[in-house]
């Protein structure tokens, strides 16, 4: 069943009273189909008798005493068996109706043969035992002691009558006697085994279902869960996966089930070393597809050598993510009240330096001191800036932008208020879709990423490039910021986006990690390319 068709699919019922009338429509099914069966012996039954009768009646016996009347009973015993297949067949009128009508026939008719065949001691008696074993197998309730009620009253008439019209022995009656108390018998043994057959039946179904509603819902979790997971059998093949798989290990092979070390190398060699040493569960690796990092926790089932396992492949970056970013919201929150509160001792020690170097009384050498307090006063400024625009990548509000004039704009913006030559930012725009991005948002990522390298570029004519074009995913665009500076070391490569990093002495450090925030919070994605010359940021973003 494929994941679709699980969502779509509703559980089965339950033990509920609908669940109890499916079941209870099922349990009449096999009450018809065995009444087919029943009919079907009586046939044969018939066609037995009247084999032995033709053929072997020197050892049977039957008929002896009245041969006439026991071929016309035989003829149409078998004429009322073939009937009575046909309402079996067509389930029409009632269950209850049709047996009782059938047992009435088989009681007339062995009890005319009883009678023919010299009365009880003929033992024809005893086939009406099956009869009501059967009836008792089919009805429901107490209609199966009536059945037997009728059977040992016809057989006690039939021997009342052979000792009155021939004489028969009275201690024959001992004999009929013993017959009807084992009709009794065998029809409360029907009744009680048919009953216990369907109370079994009724929980075995209840069972089925809860047990198919159970796989349903295993079936669910497993799609949907955080967690990657793989079914691999001792030989290697992969028998199951979920889509959190796929998602972090790549599509799967259509059309067959491939092997493990086809489809994944890397977890195939972790697997074979774990296998070897069970000690070491957990094993972590970076993902050649997705450049993720990731760990994979083995689990054997069975007890085979080697056992079939279960790989759990998690994706070791979400949860660092997550975990940094529930402490920095918290931190956000408390850094946004001391920024504001910072403020306004900054704006006073700017006026009172402003104030101090306009003062007549100023002596020399405080306009050097005068330059400090405003240089740091600024400094300090920019980081409550910084910071406070943390507080900012909840409230994206993204529009369709045009690349071109956008690009173009904020290039000579950034030129003008910089003091950078123009014809050191190259604009190259490769697509004709725009950008679906927050304006205010893609403005201060921009401005991060430019300020950046042009602080560690040449500062040449084409130092600094910005680039834009279309991404392999339709409907995606990459935005490319790079330069022709030095690069970054191996080193510092894992630390650029961590808040507070920097490498300046006056950086604050917040630059990258905001602008890697204000892209997750525009649904965007932020990276630094290896392999430069210079430094290459890449932003994946949405077109439209």
């Amino acid at each position: 069943m494929t994941p679709a068709a699980i969502a779509r699919a509703p559980l089965a019922e339950g033990p509920r009273p609908g669940g109890r009338a499916r079941i209870a429509a099922v349990g009449d099914d096999t009450a018809w189909r065995t009444l087919v069966v029943f009919s079907a012996y009586r046939v044969v039954l018939a066609l037995g008798l009247s084999a032995a009768y033709a053929f072997l009646n020197a050892f049977f016996q039957l008929g002896i005493q009245q041969p006439g009347l026991a071929v016309t009973a035989l003829v149409a015993y078998g004429v009322a068996s073939v009937l009575l297949m046909v309402p079996a067949l067509l389930r029409e009128p009632g269950i209850s109706m049709q047996v009782t009508a059938a047992v009435f026939v088989d009681v007339l008719a062995i009890v005319v043969l009883v009678h023919t065949s010299g009365g009880i001691r003929s033992g024809i008696g005893v086939s009406l035992l099956i009869s009501l074993a059967a009836a008792g197998l089919i009805t429901r309730g107490r209609l199966a002691f009536f059945h037997a009620a009728v059977a040992a009253i016809a057989v006690l008439v039939e021997q009342a009558f052979q000792v009155w019209r021939f004489d028969a022995p009275a201690s024959d009656f001992l004999q009929s006697g013993l017959t009807s108390i084992a009709l009794f018998a065998t029809a409360g043994l029907g009744w009680t085994l048919a009953r216990y057959a369907r109370t079994s039946e009724t929980i075995a179904r209840q069972r089925t279902i809860d047990l198919a509603n159970l796989s349903q819902i295993n079936e669910l979790v497993i799609r949907d869960m955080q967690d990657g997971m793989l079914v691999v059998d001792p030989e290697g093949t992969i028998r199951q996966s979920n889509p959190r798989a796929v998602e972090l290990l790549g599509a799967l092979p259509t059309g067959r089930r491939p092997l493990l070390a086809e489809y994944s190398p890397e977890v195939a060699r972790m697997i074979a070393a774990w296998r070897r040493s069970p000690g070491a569960a957990i094993r972590t690796f970076r993902s050649p597809r997705s450049a993720a990092e990731l760990s994979v926790h083995f689990v054997a089932i069975g007890t085979d050598d080697p056992p079939p396992t279960v790989v759990f492949v998690e994706d070791v970056g979400r949860l660092r993510e997550q975990a940094q970013q529930m402490k920095l919201v918290a931190l956000g929150r408390l850094t946004a009240s001391i920024a504001h509160e910072i403020r306004n001792p900054l704006s006073s020690i700017n006026h009172a330096a402003e104030l101090l170097a306009e003062s007549e009384r100023a002596q020399a050498g405080d306009d050097r001191l005068v330059h400090i307090i405003r240089d740091n006063v600024h400094r300090l400024d920019r980081i409550v800036e910084e910071v406070l625009y943390l507080n900012r990548r909840d409230r994206a509000q993204p529009e369709a932008i045009g690349p071109r004039a956008f690009l173009e704009q904020f290039a000579a913006d950034f030129c003008a208020t910089e003091k950078v030559p123009a014809e050191c930012v190259a604009i190259e725009v490769r697509t004709t879709l725009r950008m679906a991005f927050d304006r205010q948002h893609l403005h201060q990522i921009l401005w991060n990423l430019l300020r950046n390298a042009w602080r560690h570029g040449r500062r040449q004519p084409g130092s600094v490039r910005v680039s834009l074009s279309p991404a392999e995913l339709p409907g995606m665009l990459l935005l490319e910021v790079a330069d022709d500076g030095p690069g970054v070391t191996v080193e510092l490569q894992g630390h650029l986006f961590e808040p507070f990093f920097t490498t300046e002495a006056q950086g604050t450090g917040l630059g990258l990690y905001i602008a890697r925030e204000l892209c997750e919070g525009n649904g965007a994605h932020i990276e630094y390319l290896e392999g430069g010359p210079g430094c290459r940021f890449r932003i994946t973003l949405k077109g439209t």
